[in-house]
């Protein structure tokens, strides 16, 4: 039976938490709420775990998993290179519902996948998530799916998808926007290209065009 923690019940949230970090100590699965979707996750440092991650969700090596950090201030430690524009967005909306595709650290000891040398970050809004971040250090978190199915706004939903191949589901009942995060990949606007959009989400096209100024936004 898989184990479900309700996260309004105060003795439930405290021994959820410390069985959630338990686990990805132990490359096991976790899955967590998030501002978005629901998410499943895992120790982004381990390989082990990544690739247990991949597998559970019916996914391969070139659908990496992107980084949950808990706050902007991470954002240098993991990727290079930064654009001026990544620190505008970053200001403008983390803790958010966006995600930045950038160039990665190459001093990075980690496999997330066939990444091609970047990294997709984003810092979530919510505070059950953003404290066990601060505690255990960025995880590599997809939403918690199947592959080709959608994502899970309640840890039902999750438990669903992956019954006892996640070792423990967090249940801070139903998301709070129900909608998948916006990616825009920024690997490139260095070199003077646009910023890509790789999936609209939550976050609109216009409220990012507000912040970026003069740089283009392709969208796909």
């Amino acid at each position: 039976m898989a184990s479900v923690y309700d996260c309004s019940v105060d003795t439930d949230l405290l021994t959820g938490f410390r069985l959630a970090k338990v686990s990805l100590d132990r490359s096991e699965l976790v899955v967590l709420p998030t501002d978005t979707v629901y998410g499943i996750a895992a120790d982004a440092f381990n390989p082990k775990a990544v690739e247990n991650l991949l597998n559970t969700k019916g996914r391969d090596r070139t659908a990496p998993p992107p980084v949950l950090i808990p706050k902007v201030e991470t954002l240098s430690a993991l990727a290079s290179d930064l654009p001026l524009v990544a620190n505008q967005l970053a200001a403008a909306f983390w803790p958010g519902a966006l995600t930045m595709v950038l160039k990665a650290q190459r001093s990075l000891d980690w496999d997330l996948g066939e990444t091609r040398g970047t990294v997709a970050l984003r810092v979530p809004d919510h505070k059950i998530t953003l404290a066990i971040l601060e505690d255990v250090g960025p995880l590599a978190v997809s939403s918690a799916n199947l592959a080709g199915q959608p994502a899970a706004v309640n840890a039902q939903q999750a438990v669903d998808y992956f019954g006892n191949k996640v070792a423990v589901y967090l249940d801070a009942g139903a998301s709070p926007k129900g909608e998948a995060s916006t990616i825009l990949d920024l690997t490139q606007v260095r070199d003077g290209e646009p910023i890509r959009v790789l999936r609209k989400g939550a976050i609109s096209l216009d409220r990012i065009r507000s912040v970026i100024g003069n740089v283009e936004l392709e969208v796909e």
